[in-house]
């Protein structure tokens, strides 16, 4: 097994395949390797600091891997370390030694590094949790770091799963850290999710939440769930106790086009804070012994309102599926298939025109030189718009073109107007139409072409493939990205 120490760049293990092993994990995803693993590169002939070729277990350990994990060694008793570091709460009639003691000896796997997984780790980390799973398949980016505040700008290009365990580290060297740097699968969940005494699901898709919630019930194990989005959050339990499973509640996925993350939404950055710190409590709550508060209640968080409200959950539902009187699920599922989305907090693509129907960001770059004659029309938001627009486009956003808002249709018919008066020709006009990454502007075009005639006027209506991030990163660099 190979250990990365990342803040010195340097790889400690006695099998020199592992270095390739690390550096393949990257690699494979098709990512942008960070500064540090490319030190890590610079120094692979040396990469052995000790002279045995032992490895340094006080290093966190980069897994691509399940392996088994051996059992946490109980205490019988505090240190006088631990006394002074956990003295706060130790003297909590509610926590005290015992209490301690049962977080030293627990474990809980964090799906999930990102928003929510940064302060739960964190909170877990400083309150002495005996072993803390970090997984995550995805690796640092700037734009993460607005509320993944685990992460730095110098980890841009490391795996997330790493660098949260590189920052707890210096928090909390007692406690265990194991870092898994890869996506959740049917194929690996019943195999690691069995190793902890405890789940916290902070994944931001649908898919995800099926996998993870028929696995604790499958081995189980209670979950701790939480979501945040724009400036609301949720957080329940799942499977302790007698209490609902996730499928209970939800026993059909919702339509694929309605599932709106992150990435597609937006989120204020405290928000998914102050939902991880919720996690956070409830795990310490289960795993001291405490007991959690919210087994029957789902607890509701409006951040702009500053309202918390508990709703109570229905009773456990003997006809789940999976954790029903006679369950029919016993084996994980394909739950890509099953929910018609992608297991991944990454914006998704759809693919709604034929490719006579797109242009590149390339090609659209070559209209603009040859100075060809056309209306482009942005389909963002508003408040998207503010953010970063190309010269000369003219707004419109998708919601109101949906809606056939008489104000915006005949925007656009004037422009319409303008240019054919000025090409003095009544063919069909070019109409270019884009939006941040080329989802919402297919949608338009199809919207276009059947205004096209009677209602604007014969048009030509395409849209830009890959929208404005695809601007940015293949015609003009300092165009923002976001």
């Amino acid at each position: 097994m190979a250990v990365f120490q990342p803040e010195t760049g340097t790889l400690h293990g006695s099998d020199r395949g592992n270095l390739a092993h690390v550096l393949g994990i990257v690699e494979n995803e098709n990512t942008r390797v960070g500064p540090l693993l490319l030190e890590v590169m610079k120094r692979c002939q040396n990469f052995s600091s000790r002279g045995d070729g032992s490895s340094d277990s006080s290093l966190p350990v980069l897994h691509n891997l399940v392996t088994e994990l051996p059992l946490l060694e109980a205490k019988i008793s505090l240190s006088n370390k631990a006394i002074l570091r956990y003295s706060r709460q130790l003297v909590l009639p509610e926590l005290g030694v015992k209490g301690q003691l049962n977080l030293s000896k627990s474990s809980v796997l964090i799906v999930g590094c990102g928003g929510l997984g940064c302060p739960l780790a964190q909170y877990l980390a400083a309150a002495g949790i005996g072993r803390l799973g970090l997984l995550d398949y995805d690796v640092v980016e700037m734009n993460n770091l607005h509320r993944q505040v685990l992460h730095g700008e110098n980890r841009q290009g490391i795996p997330k799963s790493l660098s949260a365990a590189t920052t707890l580290k210096q928090l909390n060297s007692e406690v265990e850290y194991i870092c898994y740097n890869m996506t959740l699968t049917s194929k690996i969940a019943l195999e690691l999710i069995q190793q902890y005494d405890i789940i916290a699901d902070c994944s931001d898709n649908v898919p995800t939440r099926y996998l993870v919630n028929d696995a604790c019930v499958l081995t189980g194990k209670p979950l701790v769930s939480a979501s945040a989005l724009r400036m609301e959050g949720q957080l329940t339990i799942y499977n302790y106790q007698g209490n609902p499973c996730y499928r209970c509640l939800f026993p059909v996925p919702p339509p694929a086009e309605t599932v709106t993350n992150c990435a597609d939404g937006g989120v204020l950055g405290v928000v998914p804070g102050i939902m991880g710190c919720l996690q956070a409590l409830e795990v310490q709550k289960i795993a001291s012994g405490i007991g959690t508060s919210f087994g029957q209640f789902i607890l509701m968080f409006d951040a702009l309102e500053g309202r918390f409200r508990n709703i109570r959950l229905r009773a456990k539902n003997q006809n789940c599926a999976v954790c029903g009187a006679n369950p029919t699920i016993g084996v994980l599922q394909d739950y890509e298939a099953f929910c018609g989305s992608s297991a991944s907090d990454k914006c998704r693509t759809v693919h709604l025109l034929s490719k006579e129907e797109r242009i590149s960001a390339q090609e659209y770059k070559k209209i603009l030189d040859e100075k060809v004659p056309h209306l482009l029309v942005d389909v963002r938001p508003p408040v998207e718009v503010d953010i970063c627009h190309l010269p000369d486009s003219i707004y419109i956003p998708l919601d109101k073109l949906e809606k056939k808002n008489l104000d915006c249709l005949n925007h656009l018919k004037r422009k319409l107007l303008e240019g054919r008066l000025k090409t003095g020709e009544e063919m069909s006009f070019p109409v270019y139409v884009i939006c941040k990454l080329g989802n919402d502007s297919q949608k338009a075009v199809k919207i276009l072409q059947d205004l096209s005639g009677k209602e604007l006027g014969a048009l030509l209506a395409k849209d830009i493939a890959g929208g404005l991030m695809a601007w940015s990163n293949k015609v003009d660099p300092t165009f923002p990205q976001y």
